[in-house]
């Protein structure tokens, strides 16, 4: 088994990346995974430990698993794929890293989630609101998992519920450029730059604030009309369009808890000024 590292980061894309290497540069031996295998080359380059692993693969060699989660925190960031399959093939990776875990080392496990596990209480919500979900949508693919890593003895989770992901690579003003007559033009949006994703979970690390639920969120929640149209131009393209509706159904993702316990202010606190 190769040499114990201090966190291994399940999931090094967009999010995954920029975090390992953080944690490098803090000092941290960390173990990153791709399902990529022209990737090692630069996980290794940034000196992060690479590993070629994908969940879903029956050919996967157990052992090769087992050496990733050979370490005390595992940051389990691996975006469900809803539309594809409804989630089961999402269900069956974390069903089967589950197993491998209750055999390995770790003992915290920091699961990235999203807010997407909330139905739309026109209203502010907080994180015990997932209880509606509970009621509604039992079979909610998210919380499934999130509450199969959260209801194991073994290990301590906190559970990271972020708002859209955007910064870096991932423009905003892309998203729906161009699209016309969409609904909702007057809810508020639930987002978070790239910074504070990072920002936030090596607090939690470096904190210890584990059995947590957090969610993530920018103060500022501009509406969806006024936000993607001044995305959309900051990049020179065309802005969608919304219907004038007599109801609107939104959520408004309150993240005053993560704030308070991590001491944590955001970067980028207004959305409108992401770009």
């Amino acid at each position: 088994m190769k040499e114990k590292a201090d966190i291994s980061i399940l999931g090094c894309g967009w999010l995954g990346l920029p975090l390992a290497e953080s944690f490098v540069q803090s000092g941290y031996r960390v173990n990153g995974s791709t399902t990529s295998e022209p990737k090692l080359a630069l996980l290794q380059e940034k000196q992060i430990n690479p590993f070629l692993l994908n969940l879903l693969d029956p050919a996967l060699v157990e052992q090769h698993l087992q050496d990733f989660l050979n370490t005390k925190v595992l940051v389990l960031n691996i975006p469900p794929k809803l539309r594809s399959d409804g989630g089961d093939s999402y269900l069956r990776q974390m069903h089967r890293l589950y197993n491998a875990l209750r055999d390995s080392p770790v003992s915290r496990v920091l699961f990235v989630s999203s807010t997407s596990v909330y139905p739309d209480l026109n209203r502010i919500i907080t994180e015990e609101d997932s209880m509606f979900t509970e009621e509604q949508e039992p079979e909610n693919t998210l919380l499934l998992a999130e509450k199969l890593f959260q209801d194991s003895e073994d290990w301590m989770t906190t559970i990271v519920r972020f708002g859209g992901l955007t910064g870096g690579s991932r423009h905003p003003g892309r998203f729906m450029a161009g699209k016309q007559n969409l609904l909702n033009g007057d809810a508020p949006v639930n987002l978070i730059h790239l910074d504070d994703c990072l920002g936030i979970l090596q607090r939690i690390v470096q904190q210890e604030k584990w059995g947590q639920v957090y969610h993530a969120c920018a103060d500022e929640h501009p509406l969806r009309r006024e936000f993607y149209a001044k995305a959309a131009l900051d990049l020179g393209l065309e802005p969608p369009t919304f219907l004038d509706m007599e109801e609107t159904k939104f959520k408004l993702i309150n993240s005053r808890k993560l704030k308070e316990d991590l001491s944590y202010v955001f970067r980028h606190p207004d959305p409108m000024a992401f770009f």
